[in-house]
């Protein structure tokens, strides 16, 4: 079956709009797409759907229609946030500097049943889950039906930590949405680790649920936690795991990211520098979910593994779960391609068996290693494969990906077509440099570690080798 979605008491909220807001609403029959209708003061109101935004009517917003909604709703609290009591729905205000309001955001707030199925066998295993995606891809509201489904299905004690009351609606009595789940608000925004901690403390939870984990402080409680014992459920700022670990606040959450000098030994045989950043501890999360939108979601069973990855300029390869149109779930192979949510796929071609030799003033002049690459009987271009010292491999991959380029990234000098240095490195690595002589593997040096050096460079590369560019 498709998954079921009830929308909550949409009637509630559409009823604090201004008339003709509503009735234009009601006239563009979207509103189970609806997102949020947006007010500001001397502005005709928008409604924002997941692929559109569109006018409601004629008239501009003035701050009658502002106060006569703000009258309706509940106290804001410090975060600027009001709700309607017993629904799921979110009215946000923006003040100008004397704290007069001037605008509102009115977010619709659901409950879905059945997107949890994607993620149902990682519950079960008791391991913490992070979910990560954009603003309003559905990542609270998946959270709800965590909690539910923890709560009811797998009769598990579970509490909630809502802050703002966005997980379990405003009011003191919490939405049928997260089933049995016990729900514990938070004062301010700014009190919620310590919030995270005293549920552990007083109310003998299993599960902990928590909503945008944004603060050192909360990454530090979360940890706390996690080493209690108690599985976690959270979201936190960012898209993707790669973006989590360039965020020095939150990067703990993934294991945090620690500088280690290599011995030269070492540093020969990874043939990296000497200096190299690795995870400097098990992540507090070790499955995390990637929600690259409300039907396709990217799923890193063991994080620990796609964070040393990352740190060594490789790209993850995840599981992809998909909800097809007739709500089965299906779960994509990632092998046979390189694959990550915001990169192209790249595939792995087998090398044509014509030679060529490079004849480029970039190269060094070192003797000349014959190179795969060449376009076969069928006009279709072969990979390249490239080794690269001191260069991102990270780096390499995404120019590669972005321009869609027949390249492969390889980790041993034998495999490699071309040796790709930065000018610094290259004068440091003279065993590297003498084992790619003594291999006739030429070597291509670039002045710089930068994308716009790289992209050049490999495009130059092969143009001159006539593979095909894009």
């Amino acid at each position: 079956m498709k998954p079921k979605r009830i929308t909550d008491d949409l009637d509630k909220m559409l009823g604090l709009l201004p008339p003709g807001v509503q009735k234009s609403l009601s006239n563009s029959g979207q509103q189970d797409e609806l997102l949020e209708v947006v007010l500001d003061l001397g502005r005709i109101p928008e409604a924002r759907y997941p692929d559109k935004v569109l006018a409601l009517g004629d008239k501009y917003i003035t701050k009658y229609d502002l106060q006569a909604i703000v009258n309706r709703l509940g106290k804001f609290g410090t975060d600027n946030r009001a709700g309607i009591e017993r629904t799921l729905h979110r009215i946000s205000a923006i003040r100008n500097r004397q704290q007069e309001i001037i605008g509102l955001t009115c977010r619709v707030g659901r409950a879905i049943f059945g997107t949890v199925e994607l993620v149902r066998d990682l519950l079960n295993s008791g391991q913490s889950l992070l979910l990560m995606g954009p603003p309003g891809i559905g990542k609270t509201t998946v959270l709800r039906e965590i909690a539910r489904v923890l709560a009811e299905d797998l009769q598990k004690r579970v509490v909630v930590i809502d802050t703002s009351n966005e997980i379990a609606g405003d009011g003191d009595i919490p939405h049928p949405a997260i089933g049995r789940a016990r729900r514990m608000q938070v004062a301010k925004p700014e009190y919620q680790h310590q919030t995270m901690i005293e549920a552990v403390e007083n109310h003998m939870p299993q599960v902990i649920v928590i909503d945008e984990i944004g603060t050192e402080l909360e990454a530090n409680a979360a940890r706390t936690i996690a080493e209690r014992g108690v599985q976690l459920v959270a979201t936190a700022h960012g898209n993707s795991l790669s973006n989590l670990i360039k965020n020095p606040t939150l990067s703990d959450l993934v294991g945090g990211i620690q500088s280690v000098t290599l011995s030269d030994e070492e540093a020969r045989r990874r043939r990296t520098q000497k200096s190299v950043l690795e995870r400097a501890a098990d992540p507090t999360f070790p499955v995390a979910v990637e929600i690259a939108n409300r039907n396709s979601w990217f799923i890193h069973t063991n994080v620990a593994a796609t964070i040393d990855l990352i740190l060594r300029g490789e790209i993850p390869q995840p599981q992809k779960r998909k909800i097809d149109k007739d709500g089965r779930i299906k779960l994509i192979d990632m092998s046979p391609m390189v694959k990550h949510p915001g990169i192209k796929n790249i595939e792995v071609k087998k090398p044509s068996p014509v030679k060529e030799s490079i004849n480029s003033s970039n190269v060094s002049n070192e003797p000349k290693k014959s190179l795969n690459g060449q376009i076969n009987s069928n006009g279709l271009s072969t990979a390249m494969k490239i080794l690269s010292c001191g260069i991102s491999k990270h780096l390499l991959e995404e120019v590669i990906n972005q321009h869609d380029w027949p390249i492969i990234c390889v980790n041993k000098l034998e495999e490699a077509d071309v040796l790709l240095s930065a000018k610094n490195n290259l004068a440091a690595e003279n065993t590297l440099r003498k084992q790619a002589r003594e291999e006739h593997i030429p070597i291509l040096v670039i002045k710089s570690n930068t994308p716009t050096q790289v992209e050049r460079a490999l495009g130059k590369l092969l143009e001159k080798h006539k593979l095909k560019v894009d």
